[in-house]
């Protein structure tokens, strides 16, 4: 027997952090709601983290996920852009694990290929796949969309993991 379960993704960003929240129930998923949460370009760095911080919060009080799933940093050529994306996945971890949910993390090749079948590919195919999932979904940019990937990356892998676990039991 299936419990429904609700899953929030997070792509995390310093400027802009999606979320995307959807429920799974056996093999059907289902769009709940999506966002971005901001932080204020011109303010200094703690000051932005305590945004993303506050704004999380607020979406994890309000939608209540069973579970959490952030994608992994990439990092790129640029050691402060870097240092500055992995303080805000630290944010977007730790939201979630202060709420008492377990954490998943996912990378990027990852989410694509949970998402759109390969590990490499499009925003506009990940946007695509989203829509044929979960018609209802609504989401504004690419930061929302990649976090309902997320979340529906963590939904395959949890079910796989049921799945595995289930027969080691059995």
């Amino acid at each position: 027997m299936h419990e429904m379960i609700r899953i929030i993704g997070i792509d995390p960003g310093l400027r802009r952090t999606g979320w995307g929240v959807i429920e799974t129930l056996g093999n059907s998923l289902r769009f709940v709601a999506s966002g971005t949460v901001t932080s204020d370009g011109d303010a200094d760095l703690a000051s932005r983290l305590c945004q993303l911080y506050d704004g999380l919060s607020e979406i994890i009080h309000s939608h209540q996920p069973h579970e959490a799933a952030v994608e992994q940093t990439f990092v790129n050529k640029d050691a402060v852009a870097t240092l500055k994306l992995g303080q805000a996945r630290g944010i977007a971890m730790l939201v979630p694990a202060r709420a008492g949910l377990r954490v998943a993390e996912y990378a990027p090749n990852a989410v694509k290929k949970a998402v759109i079948g390969v590990g490499h590919g499009e925003k506009q195919q990940i946007h695509m796949m989203l829509k044929v999932l979960m018609p209802k979904a609504t989401f504004t940019g690419n930061d929302a969309a990649d976090a309902l990937a997320i979340a529906i990356c963590h939904a395959h892998n949890r079910q796989g993991l049921s799945g595995r676990l289930a027969k080691l039991v059995g």
